[in-house]
This record gives C-alpha cells, structure tokens and sequence, in this order.
C-alpha cells in the first residue's frame, strides 16, 4: 500500500510538471521590445534597465532629475548588442500630474512602440515609527497583461542610504539580520520573472519564504508553483514563528535600552 501511495504521488508530480508548460505565461522575447523604468536614473531601477538592454531590449527611463538620466543612459549605452537598440530619456514627476505622465508615455511609444514591459522603480521607502509619520506619506488577463511583484531585499541603492537616515534603531537591528544585496543582483532575478510573467519575484531563500507565506490569494503561474506553496506553507511557517521572536528579542531588548536611558536622564 505504501508502495502504490508512493507511486501515485511520483506519478502526480510528474503530471504537474508536464501539464505547467502549458497553463503557464508565454515567456516574453526582450530583443526588440520596449521596455519603459520608471526610476531608472539610479539603483535597482537603472539596473534592470541595463540587464534588459544586455538583452536586446528598446529602453526608456522616466525620472525627475535631467542630469542623472543623462548620466544613466550613457551606463547604459555601453551594453549594447546591436546598433539598432535607443535608449530613450524622460525627465517627469510620476508622482504628480497623471496627464503629463500619460503624455510621456505616448511620446515613448511614438518613438519606440508599444510597451512590452513597465517597470515600476521609482519612489522610496519613508522609514520612520507609524506614530511619527505624516498623514501625507500614506497615499492610499483578460487583456494579456502580466504582473510581477518584486520582493526585493535591503539593495545596496542610494534610496536605500537615505532610508538608513531616518530608520528606528529597532528596524535597522532587524534588517542587519541579513546581508545587503547588489542592485545587479536583484535587478537580473526582477527581468527573469518579469520575461517569465512571474507574479512573485523574490531574491534568496528569506524572499522566497516570504512570498510563500503571504501568496493569500495571490494567482500562480504554474501549478508545479502552487503545490509547492501548498507543501511548504506548514513548514515555512513554523520556520517564521523563530523569525518573529528574534525580532520580538529586538525590541524588547531596544525597548528596555530606551527605557534604562529615560531613567538616567532623569536622575541626571
């Protein structure tokens, strides 16, 4: 009996793999295709630029400041296959005026086509206590259109710099539980999801825990994907459970810092 249950298990993952191919996104070819970064002046953003354009890819970076895309688009440049590939410069606020963003992005496709793929790379992290934070920080298939969602890890960007600024002592003590990433890392793993119409991309084996743990309702991309996330869910979150008390440890023991240091204040 155990035999056959064996078997039958072997038998059904082989079905699963067989059968994925054919439910699964058709993968995206880069050469010739526009791709449009938004952010693209600097950090992981500028990096998927340059990983898609290594792969024969049509470019357009979109962000505020003129004299860092000029400086972007020339890095670039220099990773060109053909001598047909554009990289296309747009110097725009997306956070502001949505005409003036769907202006630019008409003139990109007048020059270079259709978008093939969007990359949403611009904006940063506000790190701060909730408490703390401004009101104003907090802004609330059948067409063939695929989503990718990038779970990035703490990359070595500029954004990243300026988030370490304002970072609580108990929030950057959790992020040093792992090591920083190379933004060419994690923009290579971004492109690879994105060509394969990966609805979750993550980088190493916390990411692909964590986006396991929260797929909810998330679609998959195969059914190979969602059996594995059915299969690893228990462990994984038990693997999380001794996660959340290290963190726990953390800011009970900074809690306890703050809290010895108010006291010698006042003594003081």
């Amino acid at each position: 009996m155990l035999l056959l249950a064996a078997a039958f298990l072997v038998a059904f993952v082989l079905l699963l793999y067989m059968v994925s191919p054919l439910i699964s996104p058709k993968p995206l070819a880069l050469p010739g295709a526009h791709v449009v970064v938004t952010g693209g002046s600097s950090g992981i953003g500028k990096c998927i630029a340059i990983e898609c354009y290594k792969q024969g890819a049509f470019i357009t970076l979109v962000a505020r400041n003129e004299d860092k895309l000029l400086q972007a688009k020339k890095e670039v440049e220099k990773y060109s296959i053909n001598d047909k590939q554009v990289v296309l410069c747009i110097s725009v606020d997306v956070s502001q005026d949505y005409n003036q963003v769907e202006n630019v992005i008409k003139q990109a496709q007048e020059k270079l086509g259709p978008v093939d793929m969007l990359v949403n790379c611009a904006g940063m992290s506000v790190a701060g206590k909730f408490e703390d934070l401004e009101v104003s920080t907090f802004e609330v298939k059948p067409y063939n259109v695929y989503v990718t969602v990038a779970y990035p890890p703490d990359t070595d960007t500029p954004g990243l710099a300026e988030e370490n600024k304002t970072k609580p002592l108990e929030t950057r003590l959790i992020s040093e539980t792992t090591s920083i990433c190379k933004p060419e890392q994690v923009a290579k793993q971004i492109v690879k999801d994105a060509i394969q119409g990966n609805f979750s991309s993550s980088i190493g084996s916390d990411g692909y825990m964590l986006s396991s743990l929260t797929c909810g309702m998330a679609p998959v991309t195969s059914i190979t994907e969602g059996l594995q996330q059915v299969v690893t869910m228990g462990l994984f979150r038990t693997i999380a459970l001794f996660y959340l008390g290290s963190f726990d440890s953390i800011i009970r023991r900074c809690m306890m810092q703050k809290a010895r240091s108010e006291t010698t204040d006042k003594t003081a």
